[in-house]
């Protein structure tokens, strides 16, 4: 039987340290590109995709995405009485959009153990990891172009970008074999995974990005993966050894990525998606070239 994806989980229990003081009393998930959380364009795009539960890890602190996610019922009745209809079906299309369920991480042990407390929700069936920081615009969804190729493989995907030069560093980095040309020549089966190596030791330009789909034997691995530095369990860790059990796939998906998690890069991301903001691009387009530097 052909196995489908329709769960996707959200690690969400991250400190976001880098964007204090603003997340010392809110979630850095739930900060805003123009008006609406990083959080929920990663959950739009899981929709997109086909998945149609959704399970986030949440830790201390949290509970705005879980309100975000919740029905809103005094909001509503205000904005159902002064007849602002365009409001109100905005508010509602967040509440209805999916269903939603929560798993508490206690402790911040790491990427991997943020996956592996999702295993009794997750169950025995292929699962998609999303990594809300990176924000992907692209006109076919990422989550779904990797849906594509798990329905042609039926084994673990990971999304992967090409990073040149000394920025490769900063990244999980993929030893990789052509696979045979399917998929445009953007597919690559993984044989090595490498963390953070210097530019001269990166086995590939390709670069572990923040989405991936996982078959549930990764909850196994994760299980007998050893703690790495900090006392952390690592997902990359866990998918090391689930190439000795599976085949694993990289693909090079169509799209741009912001990295949110990132200062800058939240600056950039708030730039381009507010410029093709209908009602809104035009202006900003104009304020902008008017700006004197």
């Amino acid at each position: 039987m052909t196995m489908k994806v329709r769960k996707a989980v959200f690690p969400a229990a991250g400190l976001g340290t880098r964007f204090l003081p603003a997340t010392k009393a809110q979630p850095k998930e739930m900060l805003p590109i123009v008006d609406k959380p990083i959080i929920q364009y990663g959950v739009e795009e899981a929709l997109a995709a086909g998945c149609d539960q959704i399970i986030i890890v949440t830790g201390r602190g949290k509970q705005a995405i879980e309100d975000h996610f919740d029905v809103s019922y005094e909001l509503e009745k205000m904005l159902e009485e002064r007849k602002k209809t365009d409001l109100l079906q905005i508010v509602r299309q967040i509440s209805d959009m999916i269903h939603v369920a929560y798993v508490r991480q206690k402790e911040a042990l790491g990427l991997g153990h943020a996956v592996l407390m999702a295993r009794e929700l997750v169950g025995n069936e292929p699962f998609a990891v999303l990594l809300a920081d990176d924000v992907i615009d692209a006109e076919v969804p990422c989550l779904k172009q990797m849906m594509e190729v798990f329905e042609d493989t039926q084994c673990s995907v990971i999304a992967t970008q090409i990073v040149e030069g000394p920025a490769i560093s900063s990244y999980g980095v993929l030893g990789v074999e052509p696979a045979d040309g399917r998929f445009n020549g953007r597919l690559f089966e993984i044989k090595n995974m490498v963390e953070k190596p210097t530019q001269a030791e990166a086995p590939s330009n390709l670069a572990i990005t923040g989405r991936y789909i996982l078959t549930p034997t990764v909850f196994e691995t994760l299980s007998e993966t050893p703690l790495g530095a900090g006392g952390e369990l690592q997902l990359t860790d866990g998918m090391r050894l689930l190439l000795k059990k599976e085949k694993i796939y990289a693909y090079v998906y169509e799209g741009r990525r912001h990295d949110t998690g990132d200062k800058l890069g939240f600056l950039k991301a708030t730039v381009e998606f507010a410029l093709k903001r209908e009602g809104l691009g035009d202006e900003f387009r104009r304020y902008l070239k008017e700006l004197e530097f």
